[in-house]
């Protein structure tokens, strides 16, 4: 029950959270009277596009990608058997970098970017997977240093990207997109983004038992019956359309899909049929709360990937040394 009642109270007290002066009965009266089709007209109109135009996209939009990449950590981390494991393992982070670099370069809308960065990231773990074939050594070893070649080669031409833009425009919205924020989420965001997230998030749920078995181990999991490899591409393929997708609308924010699931591991235990329930609930509450420090602390937004890089990596650090029930 507290894994339901955490992100929807996050969601809630994050409405209230902003420059535009609301109070919270009024948030209430409002929202009711666009659930039950009531006199919505008697709100002043600034009130209304302040609370369903800008702050109820951003807040629903941040539970989705803080979900999103916890639960994606928690698979990657199970299937690599690897606690050190993010969504970014495999390239997809560095890869829709990529897409939405250069399709800011080329001074593309935001749809484009959107559009480039998903596509990219797509694609990067597309090369990983592919690259990974040509070797006939360890498979899930094989996967994860072609995911570090991929990584760095798309990285490698995103600096080349930053580079070559015109430092007094182009680089600046590459570099503030690097970092990660959700200042610019809109409805039209979520509409692109929010149905992607959901259905991959629901599809890992659907199998985290599958995850648990390929986290005994290859071995183990060919003598329980299951093709390994059809299972974790499967896993693959839906945390990468959960995490490019995220990464498509919001840039690159770290740590999340690093962190989150230690912590659910510390609570509900290695078992991924109640961690990656516990990791979405988790990672969407943090995320908005991370999110409400960034448009908070200063009178300019911080971008978001600074915050969850901040508090993520001490964090982590003493996770390690109490350990996180990792196994």
């Amino acid at each position: 029950m507290a894994l339901v009642v955490i992100p929807v109270l996050a969601l809630v007290l994050s409405l209230f959270v902003g420059r535009y002066p609301a109070r919270p009965e009024e948030v209430v009266r409002l929202l009711a009277a666009e659930a039950l089709n009531l006199d919505r007209l008697s709100f002043p109109e600034a009130l209304r596009v302040a609370i369903l135009q800008v702050r109820l996209p951003r807040v629903i939009m941040g539970i989705l990608i803080g979900a999103s990449l916890s639960v994606s950590g928690a698979c990657f981390q199970g299937i690599f058997r690897n606690p050190l494991v993010s969504p970014d393992i495999l390239g997809v982070t560095n890869g829709a970098a990529f897409g939405a670099a250069l399709a800011i370069l080329l001074g593309a809308p935001i749809s484009v970017v959107q559009t480039a960065a998903f596509a990219s990231g797509l694609l990067s773990v597309g090369l990983t997977y592919g690259l990974s074939r040509f070797y006939r050594t360890t498979p899930t070893l094989t996967l994860v240093l072609a995911g570090v070649i991929v990584g760095a080669f798309f990285s490698a031409l995103v600096s080349f990207l930053k580079y070559t833009a015109d430092p007094l425009e182009k680089m600046p919205a590459i570099v503030f997109w690097l970092m990660g924020s959700l200042a610019k989420a809109s409805p039209g965001d979520l509409g692109f983004a929010g149905p992607l997230m959901i259905g991959a998030v629901i599809a890992l749920l659907l199998v985290r038992w599958r995850v648990n078995v390929l986290s005994m181990g290859d071995e183990d999991a060919k003598a329980l019956g299951m093709d390994v490899e059809r299972h974790r591409l499967v896993i693959i393929c839906f945390c990468t359309l959960a995490t490019s997708a995220a990464v498509s609308v919001a840039g690159v924010i770290g740590w999340v899909g690093l962190v989150i699931p230690h912590i659910g591991r510390m609570l509900v235990g290695p078992d991924h049929k109640l961690l990656l329930p516990a990791s979405a609930s988790l990672g969407g509450a943090y995320l908005l709360l991370m999110d409400n420090l960034a448009r908070s602390v200063t009178t300019a937004e911080v971008p978001l990937g600074i915050f969850t890089a901040l508090v993520g990596a001490p964090f982590f650090a003493y996770l390690l040394r109490r350990g996180s029930g990792w196994s």
